[in-house]
């Protein structure tokens, strides 16, 4: 976990000086707080997976940037690597294939423990999400309406609208998002 929260707060210190943002202005992108944007870039702190989406959309970045450097080989099998959540998570995120700027494309494994919920912000404008579920039964939200997937379902939509996750059932619930940027 230390290198990891190295490589978050080295990548958002990184990010935020080549936009010329001052800590103030970051936190007015993100929603996060001028506080809690110092501690994660003087690796003091580590945010939860939901704090971090949120910094990664007011940034308009994809999640994996901040978790883990980009893939180098396409063609090499990916093993689902350590995954990424804050102490007391009930979320955890792990890169299958970390941001790829040639496709615009990355995808997560998501784990959300049982009874657990998690509320994305809207993503940047023509950001479309893929969720299939690989294990167990996952309830999205999406406008405002929750359906439920069960192992092996899936479903596209534009994810730049509030969305939300749910996890209502007694046993972890694990499945792919698979998130499309727009062309930069």
């Amino acid at each position: 976990m230390d290198s990891l929260q190295h490589h978050l707060a080295h990548t958002l210190k990184t990010q935020r000086s080549a936009r010329g943002w001052s800590l103030t202005q970051a936190a007015e992108a993100t929603g996060v707080s001028k506080a809690m944007l110092g501690q994660i870039e003087r690796a003091e702190s580590s945010p939860t997976v939901a704090t971090l989406w949120k910094i990664a959309t007011g940034f308009n970045l994809p999640f994996s940037v901040f978790i883990e450097p980009p893939a180098v080989d396409s063609a090499t099998p990916r093993r689902q690597q350590q995954g990424y959540s804050a102490f007391d998570s009930a979320m955890q995120v792990f890169p299958l294939f970390p941001f790829d700027a040639a496709l615009n494309f990355e995808m997560l494994v998501i784990e959300l423990a049982a009874g657990a919920s998690s509320a994305s912000a809207a993503h940047e404008r023509g950001v479309i999400e893929h969720v299939i579920v690989i294990e167990g039964e996952l309830e999205l939200q999406v406008e405002g309406q929750w359906q439920r997937l069960a192992a092996g379902e899936g479903v596209r939509f534009q994810a730049d609208c509030a969305h939300a996750y749910r996890n209502a059932g007694t046993k972890p619930v694990r499945f792919h998002d698979l998130i499309h940027y727009p062309p930069r």
